[in-house]
């Protein structure tokens, strides 16, 4: 059998561009991982476990994680909505609301939590009437959540929008066609099209909700085993030149949200191969 040579690319230069590719990620994401993690492991085994299991440090464990993924589970639900709205019906207005999704990446963090404590607070424009009922939002976990959501939203829609605009509605008059009702149609055409990229909404919103500082700790209260997150506590070691308790902590939820992402991916790949697999058969 000859020895079939590889097929020329139009555009050619695979090995310098996957040069470029592999020294822009190490040099701007593996090296600062590494040198953190790197950080962390010269410290004494007895000093990492009492920098991260101090109980005020377990309470904002249980608040970031709790909180980020509440934010990402309601994102991926009203986010799923949202897109398909955008891409499904025609309405006025339209453009100005695709536009008001993207907000939340363009606005200033501080800007976002000012303005939720604005609203939430209980003299706020929303606030002092939830307190009539005795709902509160701002100091307390429920507005933790609120304030991750909000940052969280556009993942979910940027990510599901672009699958529904290829997705044939021709698929779905078919199914109604053969008889199917619109349980059926969405259960069995529309979410298996929809899952891997809403899947990797649901990570991104995540993930981003993970880490964020600037809009939580204003409408948060900052209140130790309440409502204090573990960015601020970083942020806080930091600032008393507790540098090895602050990496020891910033490991402990890099370690966290890396396994979380990878399980999330491989399920997002586990479900990708199931749809084809339908698909095929």
């Amino acid at each position: 059998m000859p020895f079939l040579k590889p097929s020329s690319r139009v555009i050619p230069g695979f090995g310098l561009t996957m040069g470029f590719s592999l020294f822009y990620l190490g040099l701007i994401v593996l090296l600062p991982v590494a040198g953190l993690l790197a950080f962390t492991a010269s410290m004494d085994w007895a000093d990492f476990w009492s920098a991260i299991s101090h109980p005020q440090v377990v309470a904002s464990y249980k608040l970031s994680f709790g909180a980020s993924l509440i934010a990402a589970v309601v994102n991926l639900v009203f986010g799923m909505l949202v897109a398909w709205v955008l891409v499904r019906y025609p309405f006025p207005g339209k453009r100005i609301i695709d536009a008001l999704v993207d907000l939340p990446f363009a606005l200033p963090t501080a800007v976002a939590g000012i303005s939720l404590v604005t609203l939430y607070a209980s003299t706020g424009w929303i606030g002092q009437y939830l307190d009539i009922f005795g709902i509160k939002v701002a100091y307390t976990q429920l507005g933790v959540i609120i304030a991750l959501t909000y940052i969280g939203l556009p993942f979910v829609v940027r990510t599901v929008q672009p699958v529904l605009e290829d997705l044939d509605a021709g698929l779905e008059e078919a199914s109604a066609s053969l008889g199917a009702n619109r349980w059926t149609t969405f259960r069995r055409v529309i979410l298996p099209a929809l899952l891997p990229a809403a899947l990797t909404g649901f990570a991104l919103a995540f993930a981003r909700a993970l880490g964020e500082y600037g809009s939580v700790v204003f409408i948060s209260g900052n209140l130790p085993y309440r409502t204090e997150i573990t960015p601020l506590l970083i942020v806080t070691k930091i600032e008393q030149f507790d540098y090895h308790g602050a990496a020891a902590i910033g490991s402990v939820m890099l370690l966290t949200a890396f396994l979380l992402l990878l399980l999330i991916n491989g399920l997002q790949w586990w479900t990708s191969q199931r749809s084809e697999r339908t698909s095929l058969s």
